[in-house]
C-alpha cells in the first residue's frame, strides 16, 4: 500500500504566479536539498514506459482523442521558455535545469502534478509504515518550503496538506493497494463502496463550509465529499467516482491489480491515516475472500455527501431494500465481519497473527464506540473532530456564527506544514493530538526507504548510484554506464523482492555501479 498526497500551494500577499511554476520551484529546491541527483546535474527522470493512465478495470481502454488532457498522466510535464519568462525565469540554481519530477532516496517520488507539488510514497507491507512514509513526505515538504524561504529572489510558498481552496478547486490524497487480479472488480465496487461512504467518520480531516465553493454553510466531516458525483469511473479530476477503476498495476499485469482510492481525505492526525490505510486493508482481505458485508446503498453519492454533512451523526441512509441504517451502524456491520475474518485465519490472533490486524481492529473498535458515546472525547484521534473541537472554541469565544471568514482561516491554518504555523502541528506539541510514531521514525523515513519491499531497492540505487541513474519508476530503474554504450533497464515487476533481505548484501558489497550491475545480472546475488 501506499499514499499520494497533493499539496495546496500559496504565494501570501499575492495571486499573480502560475501555480505549476510554483509547484517546479518546490520540486526543484528539494532536488537541491537532498543532492539525489543523477548525472550532468538533472534529477532521476520518472520512467513512463509502463504507464497506461486510460486502461479501465472494467475491461476497456479510453481513446486518447477522447481523454481529459488531466487523465494522460503519462506524459512528462513541462513549461515552456514563455512561460518561465512570464513567471520571472527565476530558479534557485541558475546552472541547473528545472526540476519537475524526481525519484527520492526513500524510494518515493516527488514532481509537478497538474498545479500542485506531488509526494507519491514508497510500498509498504502495514498501514503503520503506509503513515510513516506519507508523513515523510510532510518533511520533504518542509524541507524545500524552508530552502526557498532562505533563497533571495523567490516568492516565499506556503504548503498546505488539505483538499479544497474553498473556490470550487479540489487536489487529491490518493491510496494505493495492491489486489490479486482475478477478484472480480464487481466485487470490489459492491463490498467497497458502502464503506467508503462512511469511513469518513474516522479519517474525515473536517471542513468549514459545504458544496464544491465551500460557500454553504456549517461544518463537515470530510473535505472531498462534495467532490464525487459518480459511483465508479476512470477519472480523478472531473466527475469524480467513489470507485475509481483506474487499471495501472505497477506490477506483474497478470497476477496484480493496484487499487486507486481517490476519496480519502489528506490525513495529518496519526490515528486517522492509521484508520484509514488499515481498515480498508481490512475490507479488502474481505472481498477478496467473499466475507464483506452485503450491504448496497440506494444512492452512494447522495449518501456520502449526507454522511460528511452529518457531524451530529443523527441521520440514517437509506439501503436499497428501503431499509435505512446509519452511518455509524454500517462501521459496526464492517467491524464485526472484519473480526469475524481475522479469527477465522488467524490474522488476529495474539500470539501467532500478522501483528497488525488485532492493533488496528482494536483502534477500529475503540473509535467505533466513542462516535456512539461521547464523540469529543476523541478529539486527540481522529482529525474532524480535532478540528471541530478548535473551531467550537474559538466561535465561543469570539461569538463567530460559521459564515465568519476566520473559521475559514483556521481551517486552513490547520494545515499549513510549517510545526511553527499549523494548529495540528501545535495541538501535537502541546500534546493535544495522540502519536503513533515518534518525529525521529518519521525523519529517519524522509532519508530512507523501507526495508521488505521492492522500494528498498529503489532507494538504494539513487543513494549509491545516483550519478548512473538515469531514470526509475515503480516497476523500474535505468542505468547508464560508461563502459555501455546502451541503457540497462531493470525490471522491479514484483513489489515484494528487492527488499533489504534479498539485495541488501549486494549493496554492500558493490562500491559501484559497474560492479553492482554485474554481479546483480550475474545472478550472484
Amino acid at each position: 500500500m501506499g499514499a499520494e498526497t497533493e499539496y495546496g500551494i500559496h504565494t501570501p500577499g499575492t495571486n499573480t504566479f502560475n501555480a505549476t511554476w510554483l509547484s517546479t520551484q518546490v520540486v526543484h529546491a528539494y532536488s537541491l536539498e537532498t543532492g539525489h541527483r543523477a548525472a550532468a546535474g538533472g534529477e532521476t527522470r520518472w520512467d513512463y514506459t509502463d504507464e497506461d493512465p486510460l486502461a479501465d478495470a472494467r475491461g476497456w481502454v479510453v481513446p486518447r482523442g477522447e481523454a481529459h488532457p488531466s487523465q494522460l498522466t503519462d506524459v512528462e510535464p513541462e513549461l515552456t521558455a514563455a512561460q518561465i519568462a512570464l513567471e520571472g525565469g527565476e530558479t534557485i540554481d541558475h546552472a541547473g535545469p528545472l526540476m519537475m519530477n524526481m525519484v527520492l532516496g526513500n524510494g518515493a517520488r516527488l514532481y509537478v502534478d497538474h498545479a500542485h507539488p506531488e509526494y507519491s510514497s514508497p510500498e509498504v507491507t502495514n498501514p503503520l509504515d503506509a503513515v510513516r512514509w506519507d508523513a515523510a513526505g510532510d518533511l520533504v515538504a518542509l524541507a524545500a518550503v524552508r530552502r526557498i524561504a532562505a533563497t533571495p529572489g523567490l516568492p516565499a510558498i506556503n504548503l498546505y496538506k488539505n483538499n479544497t481552496d474553498n473556490k470550487s478547486v479540489s487536489y487529491g490524497s490518493h491510496e494505493n493497494y495492491l489486489m490479486p487480479r482475478q477478484v472480480p472488480f464487481k466485487d470490489i465496487v459492491s463490498g467497497l463502496t458502502p464503506f467508503f461512504a462512511t469511513r469518513q467518520l474516522m479519517c474525515g480531516a473536517g471542513r468549514v463550509g459545504r458544496g464544491q465553493d465551500g460557500s454553504g454553510t456549517g461544518f463537515q466531516i470530510s473535505q472531498r465529499a462534495d467532490f464525487f458525483e459518480a459511483e465508479v469511473g476512470l477519472e480523478t479530476t472531473i466527475r469524480r467516482p467513489i470507485i475509481n477503476t483506474r487499471d495501472e498495476p505497477h506490477a506483474t499485469a497478470e497476477k496484480y491489480r493496484r487499487l486507486h482510492v481517490i476519496i480519502g481525505d489528506a490525513n495529518l492526525s496519526q490515528v486517522s491515516n492509521y484508520l484509514k490505510f488499515g481498515t480498508t486493508a481490512l475490507v479488502l482481505d474481505m472481498i477478496e475472500h467473499g466475507t464483506a458485508p452485503d450491504l448496497k446503498l440506494a444512492d452512494p453519492v447522495a449518501t456520502l455527501q449526507a454522511v460528511s454533512h452529518d457531524w451530529e451523526l443523527s441521520r440514517t441512509h437509506r439501503l436499497a431494500d428501503g431499509s435505512s441504517l446509519g452511518a455509524l451502524d454500517i462501521q459496526w456491520r464492517y467491524l464485526e465481519a472484519a473480526k469475524a475474518h481475522a479469527a477465522a485465519n488467524g490474522s488476529s490472533h495474539p500470539d501467532t497473527g500478522d501483528g497488525h490486524t488485532a492493533a488496528v481492529l482494536a483502534r477500529w473498535e475503540q473509535v467505533l464506540a466513542g462516535l456512539g458515546s461521547d464523540p469529543m472525547a476523541l478529539a486527540g484521534q481522529v482529525e474532524w473532530i480535532a478540528k471541530l473541537k478548535l473551531l467550537q472554541q474559538y466561535r465561543a469565544r469570539d461569538n463567530m456564527g460559521w459564515k465568519d471568514p476566520r473559521l475559514a482561516l483556521i481551517d486552513l491554518q490547520w494545515s499549513d506544514i510549517r510545526p511553527e504555523k499549523g494548529l495540528y502541528y501545535k495541538l501535537l506539541q502541546r500534546g493535544a493530538m495522540e502519536r503513533l510514531l515518534s518525529d525521529e521514525a518519521i525523519a529517519h523515513a524522509a532519508q530512507q526507504p523501507p526495508e521488505d519491499t521492492r522500494a528498498y531497492f529503489r532507494g538504494q540505487c539513487i543513494q549509491r548510484y545516483g550519478p548512473n541513474v538515469v531514470g526509475a519508476s515503480w516497476d523500474s530503474v535505468i542505468f547508464e554506464l560508461p563502459s555501455q554504450r546502451r541503457l540497462q533497464r531493470i525490471p522491479t515487476k514484483e513489489p515484494l523482492r528487492g527488499t533489504r533481505e534479498l539485495t541488501g548484501v549486494l549493496f554492500e558489497t558493490s562500491p559501484d555501479a559497474e560492479a553492482f550491475l554485474g554481479r546483480l545480472l550475474a545472478g550472484s546475488h
